[in-house]
């Protein structure tokens, strides 16, 4: 799986400013077209089939990765789905039958490896979003979708990147998780545009 080669001079005049901001995103399209290349390829449906069995989902993570698991779970509440996030105030108690996601680059992010422990302790199916299956909470979840992009460890068996420690798994688990919510939306769905809006939030 990679990424088109689509080119931006469309949309960049060809001014010394643009041209650094082409070569950017030129250089973060490589890096996400080689982690894709490198995705199992059955790890979307596996996620779609855990999600759609579940009567309730919660997710947990913590900096950067937490933004953007919060935004995947937004999608899951705006496609119908029954979601919560770990420590918010409203968030029930974790139930047998229930899935807990957890996302975090390393697999060692102190909040969420607890939790995924809390969670399997009381019978919840626990799903790890990480780029390193050997960590302590890729040994420990009972599913892993294994993103291999590079973390803020920046580990020899990661792959290279000229991007902060941490983007290209961010950025390629941000897109990856975006795919799951399209397929989703289009094909599980039937892409029901009005009932998506009529969960969107109103008061914002």
């Amino acid at each position: 799986m990679c990424l088109p080669n689509v080119s931006r001079e469309a949309f960049f005049s060809p001014s010394p400013e643009n041209a650094e901001l082409s070569t950017a995103l030129d250089q973060m399209l490589k890096e996400l077209g080689g982690v894709f290349h490198r995705l199992a390829p059955h790890l979307a449906e596996t996620l779609i089939r855990e999600i759609e069995r579940a009567p309730r989902i919660f997710g947990c993570a913590t900096g950067r990765s937490g933004f953007i698991l919060r935004g995947f779970l937004m999608r899951l509440m705006h496609l119908g789905m029954t979601v919560f996030v770990v420590g918010e105030t409203i968030t029930p108690r974790l139930t047998p039958g229930d899935l807990l996601i957890v996302m975090s680059g390393s697999g060692e992010t102190p909040q969420p490896r607890e939790v995924l422990r809390r969670a399997n302790a009381v019978g919840v199916r626990t799903l790890a979003i990480t780029a390193a299956p050997d960590s302590t909470i890729g040994r420990e979840a009972q599913v892993v979708i294994h993103i291999p992009g590079t973390t803020k460890l920046t580990l020899a068996q990661e792959p290279a990147s000229a991007q902060c420690p941490g983007s290209l798994f961010e950025q390629a688990t941000f897109l990856f998780l975006e795919g799951v919510v399209l397929i989703l939306y289009q094909h599980r769905l039937g892409q029901n545009q009005t009932a998506v809006l009529a969960r969107h939030a109103d008061v914002e």
